[in-house]
């Protein structure tokens, strides 16, 4: 951790020390717990299991880079007074964990999901995330497997803040596995008509190795290289190379990120530029129904199936919504 952010950190408690010397949050909100959330697709699993029993605050503002995400001390005043704080974890967020160490409350857990989702022996290390920088690839939650696996961590880590919740948590853990179970077929049904030359991902941010590895594709490289700049002339000319001698139809955007080297590439090479993946960035807004984990994924498989030649059909038949009551989401994104 920088000594910047350790500094910071430590100021921050001072801000806050009243808020986080206060009562607990479950007995400020009447009941209901305080769960702190960092990027929109987790902070949409943790709300489809939690429902209307927790407060669910996401921190981590839509279309931020959550690398390099540096948090206000509004941030840390709402981590004084969590009573679970829930994260990705794998170094992705690594300014807000430091400033949830310093400003929970002494029995407020920490739950990193991707250091308990996978093992070090499954770790990605690849194009932005090289094996010798020691970070691996944090963006698990693409991989719909292994969002099944952070639904239950966060099941788990709901029922023992909450005991009495214990049944209502189980249902809607359960419930959203169905959903989940139902994307998965529905994305193995439509990546399967995808040519099979053309099952290949070149992409501007480096996401889509752990869904990759599921459905049968390769990610044949990443435009943001390790330091999440631009890359370079000779990195450009060895990716149009590239493009070109594995002849894929469709490069990969972000739908945050405009990017001048996609664009270029694109012109280079006659693949078509698709500009809407995303990774942490829900579609819609808050309170409509596709604004979920599960409407992202659709939305993003969508666009790699159409583009790359198959038929994006089968996604029809799988619910976005949440599996609350309602199914519209009532969390609060900064």
């Amino acid at each position: 951790m920088r000594l910047g952010i350790i500094l910071a950190a430590s100021l921050l408690v001072i801000a806050v020390g009243g808020a986080a010397c206060g009562g607990g949050g479950e007995e400020a909100l009447g009941g209901k717990i305080k769960v702190v959330t960092s990027v929109s697709p987790i902070t949409s699993i943790v709300e489809n299991i939690a429902c209307d029993r927790a407060d669910v605050v996401g921190v981590i503002p839509e279309g931020e880079d959550s690398h390099t995400y540096e948090p206000p001390v509004s941030v840390a005043q709402q981590l004084a007074k969590a009573d679970l704080i829930i994260l990705n974890g794998l170094f992705l967020e690594e300014s807000l964990l430091g400033m949830a160490k310093a400003n929970k409350r002494a029995g407020t857990p920490i739950v990193l999901l991707g250091d308990e989702a996978v093992t070090p022996e499954e770790y990605k290390f690849d194009f932005s995330f090289p094996k010798e920088g020691g970070k691996p690839n944090p963006h698990l939650w693409p991989s719909i497997r292994l969002a099944m696996k952070y639904a239950q961590l966060v099941k788990d880590a709901l029922i023992k803040v909450d005991p009495e919740g214990a049944p209502t948590y189980e249902a809607n853990y359960q419930a959203l596995i169905a959903r989940l179970e139902a994307l998965d077929r529905a994305t193995q049904q439509a990546v399967s008509t995808v040519p099979p030359p053309y099952r290949k991902l070149l992409t501007y941010h480096d996401s889509w190795a752990y869904w990759a590895e599921d459905y049968g594709f390769q990610v044949i490289g990443a435009v943001q290289p390790s330091d999440f700049k631009e890359p370079s002339a000779r990195e450009v000319a060895e990716l149009v190379a590239q493009i070109k001698r594995e002849g894929v139809p469709a490069i990969f955007g972000s739908e945050v990120f405009p990017s001048n080297v996609m664009e270029q590439l694109a012109r280079e090479t006659g693949a078509r530029y698709i500009t809407d993946l995303r990774d942490d960035d829900l579609p819609g807004e808050p309170g409509e129904l596709w604004h979920s984990y599960i409407g992202m994924m659709l939305e993003n498989v969508k666009a790699i199936v159409s583009a790359l030649g198959g038929d994006p059909a089968p996604l029809r038949q799988v619910d976005p919504s949440l599996v609350c009551p309602g199914g519209r989401s009532l969390t609060r994104y900064y």
